[in-house]
C-alpha cells in the first residue's frame, strides 16, 4: 500500500460532488476547487501521526477546508483511533476522512469548522470537590495512580491518628473531633482494612490501622478539610 493508492477514491469522490481536483499543487498532496468558493486540501497518509497533523495545521495558512485522510483499517482499535482523531481535528478545525482502497469507499467523519467546547458540569463537580477537600499539595504531578494520595484517604488519616490518640471512639466523636463530616461510614466501609466495629457506633484502629497512624504523615488535627460532603 502506498499513499498514491489513496488518491483515486479521493479524487472520484470529491469530483461527485463538483470539484475539479489535482494532485501535487505546490506542497499540497490534494487540492479540490469549485466555482469561486475557498479551495479545499486533502493531506494524505496511510495512519495517523502527529506529523500529518502539523502538516494539516500548516495548510490552514491557505484555506479553511483541510482534510487529513488516511487508509481505512478493520477492527475495534482502528475505530477507535478514528474516533479519538476526529475529537482532536474539531478542536483544531479540521477534517477527517478514510478510504478502503478496495472499493474505493471514502467516508468523511467530520468536516472542517469552528470548535466550541462543551463543558460538562457533571464531569467538573467531583474534581472541585476532591480539590477543596485536599488539604495541601501531597503528590507529584504525572505520577501513576498508584500511590495518590486523595482527599478520601487524607481523611483516613485523620481519623487513624485521633483513634492511635484517643483509643475507641463513638463514630459521632470521631466526625466532631477530626472535621470529617462521614467518619462513621468511612470507618464501617474499612476501605483501607484500617478500622474495625468494636461495638454498635463505636471503632478502633485494626493492626494495619495503627501502622497507617504511627508510620505515616499524620495530617494535623487542626487542619480540617473544606467542602467536606
Amino acid at each position: 500500500m502506498r499513499e498514491t493508492d489513496l488518491y483515486p477514491p479521493i479524487k472520484a469522490f470529491l469530483e461527485g460532488q463538483g470539484y475539479e481536483v489535482k494532485s501535487e499543487v505546490g506542497a499540497v498532496d490534494v487540492m479540490a476547487v469549485r466555482g469561486q468558493e475557498a479551495p479545499v486540501i486533502v493531506e494524505l497518509k496511510l495512519g495517523f501521526s502527529l506529523s500529518l497533523i502539523h502538516q494539516c495545521v500548516a495548510r490552514q495558512m491557505v484555506t479553511e477546508h483541510v482534510y487529513l485522510a488516511v487508509e481505512h483499517r478493520t477492527g475495534k482499535r482502528f475505530a477507535k483511533s478514528v474516533k479519538d482523531i476526529c475529537k482532536l481535528a474539531r478542536r483544531l478545525g479540521l477534517g477527517v476522512m478514510t478510504v478502503r482502497v478496495r472499493d474505493g469507499l471514502v467516508q468523511a467523519h467530520c468536516d472542517p469548522g469552528p470548535f466550541r467546547p462543551r463543558i460538562v458540569t457533571a464531569r467538573q463537580t467531583p474534581l472541585l470537590k476532591e480539590f477543596a477537600r485536599r488539604t495541601g499539595d501531597p503528590n507529584a504531578g504525572g505520577q501513576t495512580r498508584r500511590g495518590l494520595v486523595t482527599a478520601y484517604r487524607q481523611d483516613a488519616l485523620r481519623i487513624a491518628a485521633y483513634l492511635d490518640e484517643a483509643g475507641a471512639s463513638k463514630g459521632a466523636s470521631v466526625a466532631r473531633e477530626t472535621g470529617v463530616a462521614r467518619a462513621t461510614r468511612m470507618m464501617a466501609d474499612d476501605h483501607y482494612g484500617w478500622f474495625q466495629r468494636v461495638r454498635t457506633g463505636v471503632y478502633d484502629l485494626t493492626p494495619a490501622g495503627v501502622d497507617a497512624a504511627q508510620n505515616q504523615i499524620r495530617p494535623k488535627m487542626s487542619e480540617t478539610p473544606t467542602g467536606v460532603v
